[in-house]
């Protein structure tokens, strides 16, 4: 049984809020529902330079797993609604150093899990969906350690 103890509120944290950062809120949400709210988000959402919704191998590889992302709008710091978050866990060192400031000064813990990028990989489709499959597996890993099964 996963044990929250006070942890009320979870906020993950990246760069654009399109590929680490909502697998992981999904895959959170997925793994312990509404027992503790859960949300994402970036430094910037990218919605300003073209680029809207989530990355499409995100949904891929999110599907294979039966989370449905595809509605997923990326958003950034400053479009919480509060930040009454209890932990925020960071997932790039930009995106932990925005944590940091956040935390300053309030009762909220912070946690940096360095996760790859898998916007980089190389090769044919099958190539990039296998980097995706990686990082979907560590946040996986890491999420059951921190928090239990």
């Amino acid at each position: 049984m996963a044990d929250f103890g006070s942890l009320g509120a979870i906020l993950f944290a990246c760069n654009f809020n399109r590929v680490r950062s909502p697998m992981a809120e999904a895959l959170f949400r997925r793994a312990y529902g509404t027992r503790v709210f859960v949300e994402s988000c970036g430094l910037a959402s990218r919605v300003g330079a073209g680029v809207a919704g989530i990355d499409p191998f995100v949904a891929s590889v999110m599907a294979e797993v039966g989370c449905d992302v595809s509605d997923y709008r990326p958003h950034d710091f400053e479009d919480l609604a509060d930040g009454s978050f209890d932990l925020i866990i960071s997932l790039t060192p930009d995106a932990h150093e925005r944590a940091l400031v956040m935390a300053r000064g309030r009762a909220m813990e912070t946690e940096y899990w360095p996760t790859p990028d898998p916007t980089g990989a190389g090769g044919s489709r099958e190539n990039h969906l296998e980097a995706y499959r990686e990082v979907r597996q560590i946040l996986q890993e890491r999420i059951a350690a921190r928090f239990g099964a």
